[in-house]
């Protein structure tokens, strides 16, 4: 290229940096997150309770260290392993994250080679018949060789770029925060699950002992009517009570055993590959996390992914409004032509080009505005889900931590019931052997026993499964924070990728 090409190429030049300029401006409008009035400093349900120290909910998100139990720490450690809806929800955070590095080409020229070699002639029909009369050839034929690198690059003048790559990478992280809300609620699941499982062993072994104290019962009852004390209609009852507490006990089984293949398929396994043995509960309930209203814009996923998706939607507004504008495109190709191979890559041969492409669109039919309004409208639907999921997050704390006190005190009052209704069965059986009272009695006061018994049992699960739905609730232990480094988080989720690959291949 002269010196003379390059005075020519001047005004080019000057275009350039003036687009270049004018890259720093990006059309629609910067994201503000939408805000929430979050309310008091404390849950209102929070007043009626001494907080727990911060490390009640573990710091690196083991939330069900809390309740103490080694079995389920091993069960809920192979959600991440084995979950194929864990499985789904990173592959979909790996595509997502894989769109943000598509938006990020957008940033780069294009460049494109080619190579050809053709032959053809170029002359004309009637220039055939004037060189035929006059004895030359019909037509010029010739061969031409070819070579060209073409580069392109569309400047980002009004941001349009830019807007696409913060919307994608909004995108990827509310899938990362997805990937976050569905482990929390895979491992919740297992936790409810398992200290279910654990409390109808304990319903199981106490209806075993119940049937074990029937048979006593009719076993008396038969003495009493050989001695010819009472009437056959008490051995009758006898037999009746006992034949409905193994029927119930049976029952209890097909419960427990639902409950297990729940469990399995959590854990990624089918029910005939997994079994948990019967064993006593050894879970605690553990005292109240501490936490606060406003924590929950920080410490649950699904609030962080739908926060994500406002932002992205925000940013495609952007894109929608920078169509309304030009765009401007910087060409340059450089390569070679000769009619001969030996000539082909000589100086003679070189062809090359360099120019801007200014583009606009005059009418539309009001593509360009349809398109602004649904970005606008999609926008005002993705901050409507994102403050009701943030109302769904406040209820669902204050409904456990309203179910932990109250089921804290009905446990209470259970109880005094509970010892009430023993000493009554104690009373009546005596009063039953010394002939002073019907079996009627014996059996009502059994009844209630059992009843009282296995009302304990129900309260005791219901408040298992409230503290691990407060765990979760208020975000299992998750941080925002999480989601600034995608890169990293890329990494992880392909490493865990590989490892559900491996583990699916061992099996």
């Amino acid at each position: 290229m002269t010196q003379q090409d390059l005075f020519k190429l001047k005004p080019l030049l000057a275009m350039l940096v003036a687009s270049l300029a004018l890259a720093a401006c990006s059309v629609g409008p910067d994201y503000v997150r939408p805000q929430m009035d979050t309310g008091p400093a404390i849950f209102k349900e929070g007043q009626n309770w001494k907080p727990a120290q911060p490390r009640d909910l573990v710091a690196d998100g083991k939330w069900w260290e809390m309740f103490g139990d080694p079995q389920l720490n091993a069960l809920v450690a192979q959600v991440d392993i084995s979950n194929q809806n864990l499985a789904l929800a990173e592959a979909n955070f790996r595509s997502a994250a894989a769109l943000v590095q598509s938006s990020r080409s957008a940033y780069s020229p294009t460049l494109s080679a080619s190579a050809g070699a053709s032959r053809g002639s170029s002359g004309s029909a009637g220039s055939s018949s004037s060189n035929a009369a006059s004895g030359s050839s019909a037509g010029s034929v010739r061969n031409s060789y070819t070579f060209s690198l073409t580069a392109a690059w569309e400047a980002d003048i009004w941001g349009k770029v830019r807007r696409d790559v913060e919307s994608s990478q909004a995108s990827a992280q509310a899938s990362a925060a997805d990937l976050a809300a569905a482990r929390l609620s895979a491992q919740a699941q297992v936790a409810q699950n398992y200290l279910q499982l654990r409390v109808l062993d304990a319903q199981q072994q106490l209806l075993e002992e119940t049937v074990q104290a029937y048979e006593r019962s009719l076993q008396v009852a038969q003495n009493q009517y050989a001695a010819g004390m009472v009437a056959k209609s008490d051995v009758i009852q006898a037999q009746t009570q006992l034949k409905s507490a193994q029927a119930s006990a049976l029952d209890n089984g097909v419960t427990r055993a639902q409950v297990e293949h729940a469990i399995a398929l959590l854990v990624g396994k089918t029910p005939a590959q997994f079994a948990l043995p019967r064993a006593p509960l050894a879970a605690v309930a553990p005292p109240v996390p501490q936490g606060v209203p406003s924590m929950l814009l920080e410490r649950r996923p699904d609030v962080a992914a739908a926060e994500r998706r406002v932002a992205s939607a925000n940013a495609k507004i952007g894109v929608a409004k920078a169509a309304y504008f030009p765009s401007l495109t910087l060409s340059a190709s450089g390569g070679y032509q000769s009619s001969t191979f030996a000539d082909w890559f000589t100086l003679p041969g070189r062809v090359w080009s360099l120019g801007p492409q200014l583009a606009q669109t005059i009418f539309d039919g009001g593509a360009r505005a349809a398109a602004t309004d649904q970005a606008i409208a999609t926008y005002d639907g993705t901050v409507a889900t994102y403050k009701q999921t943030v109302l769904t997050a406040f209820q669902e704390v204050e409904d456990n931590l309203a179910a932990l006190r109250i089921l804290e005190q009905e446990a209470a009052v259970q109880g005094e019931a509970l010892q009430a209704a023993r000493q009554a069965v104690t009373l009546v059986n005596n009063q039953y052997k010394a002939g002073t009272v019907s079996y009627l009695n014996v059996i009502t006061a059994q009844a209630t026993a059992l009843s009282a018994e296995l009302s304990s049992l129900n309260i005791l699960n219901r408040r298992m499964a409230a503290s691990v739905l407060l765990a979760k609730a208020l975000g299992g232990g998750w941080d925002e924070h999480s989601l600034d480094d995608l890169g990293s988080l890329q990494q992880q989720s392909a490493e865990k990728a590989k490892a559900l690959k491996e583990n699916a291949a061992l099996r």
